[in-house]
């Protein structure tokens, strides 16, 4: 854990570690040949026989790919599409077939952000690395027309229609530096072949879409149908804030943008919680994100509380896609 904390320190540093910036080299290129290689169609993608909308990023850790994918699969609802989500379920057990999530789904074996997706949306989630097959087994087991890869972008194996690239508005690309030196899955230049850049936080620049996320009411966890504003815990002490996701620190700074004193406790991302991870004392009262929350449920305490997030992008934003989904469509069906 010191020395991912130091990496992940330093790859928001303007200067890269040195010693780690051959190997960045190196990554760099073996990332080119093997985009090239599908470019060239040497190593062929595997294609669904419905549109698929990939959602992905640039850099490790998280910067809203799950919210944009929940807002997504409510767009497309809403649109007269019946959308499903494959993953990888990162997080979860190694599977040797695609495995349906459900609300109630094993985070351990599912993955904590496919469960998440399920309980917030009730739409079919089917997680496999092999994210192909996990889009056949949700076409045959489904009446899903559109299908969603949350986290695909690299994942080339998978042909896709759109691509949507979400990037950290506040923290952007750090040193600029692909793994392990700096951040970077892919090079910066990626983005200019996507379809679509959404942008979570800070100021979005040109062609970048806003996702705006705001922190909903809080959500027990061990009674569901008692929620409490945020506002309500202003005079709650003691109280915590646990977060085991791709940049704590974002969510203690929202809470703290709501009001909130509280004692913070960052975990890594996709942790596997224990009791003793939220025991703080018999009276204190602990906030968590969904995402952690998903995996604490049969843990938690009448003092635990999960803190939704929400997404929203700016109409322009469905009205593209929408007509970019029409042209693919016609152009599939003419070719």
């Amino acid at each position: 854990m010191k020395l991912a904390d130091w990496l992940q320190r330093r790859w928001y540093e303007p200067r890269a570690p040195a010693v780690l910036v051959p190997l960045s080299v190196l990554f760099r290129g073996l990332v080119a040949v093997r985009r090239w290689a599908y470019a060239k169609e040497w190593t062929k993608p595997e294609r669904l026989p419905v549109p698929v909308i990939v959602v992905g990023n640039l850099t490790v850790g998280g910067t809203g790919k799950t919210p944009l994918t929940i807002w997504l699969v409510e767009f497309l609802r809403q649109s007269g599409y019946k959308p499903g989500v494959v993953s990888r379920g990162y997080g979860g057990n190694k599977l040797k077939q695609p495995l349906a999530v459900s609300a109630d789904s094993n985070p351990a074996e599912a993955g904590d952000e496919p469960v998440l997706i399920a309980r917030r949306t009730g739409c079919p989630v089917y997680v496999f690395p092999l994210r192909a097959e996990a889009g056949r087994a949700l076409l045959a087991e489904t009446a899903c027309d559109i299908v969603i890869a949350d986290d695909g972008l690299q994942h080339y194996r998978l042909a896709r229609d759109v691509e949507i690239a979400v990037v950290d508005g506040e923290r952007r690309f750090g040193n600029g530096e692909c793994l392990p030196a700096g951040p970077l899955r892919e090079p910066v230049e990626r983005l200019a072949g996507v379809d679509f850049v959404v942008s979570r936080g800070g100021r979005a620049r040109d062609h970048e879409f806003p996702l705006r996320l705001s922190l909903g009411q809080a959500v027990n966890l061990a009674d569901a149908s008692l929620q409490k504003s945020l506002a309500s815990f202003a005079y709650t002490q003691p109280l915590y804030a646990v977060a085991g996701i791709g940049h704590p620190g974002r969510f203690f700074a929202e809470l703290r943008q709501s009001g909130l004193s509280f004692e913070e406790r960052a975990f890594p991302d996709h942790h596997r919680y224990t009791l003793g991870d939220l025991d703080f004392g018999d009276n204190a009262t602990v906030l968590m994100t969904e995402k952690d929350a998903v995996k604490c449920l049969g843990i938690a305490s009448q003092h635990c509380w999960a803190v939704p997030l929400r997404g929203f992008l700016p109409a322009a934003f469905g009205e593209k896609l929408l007509q970019l989904l029409k042209v693919k469509h016609d152009g599939q069906k003419t070719a």
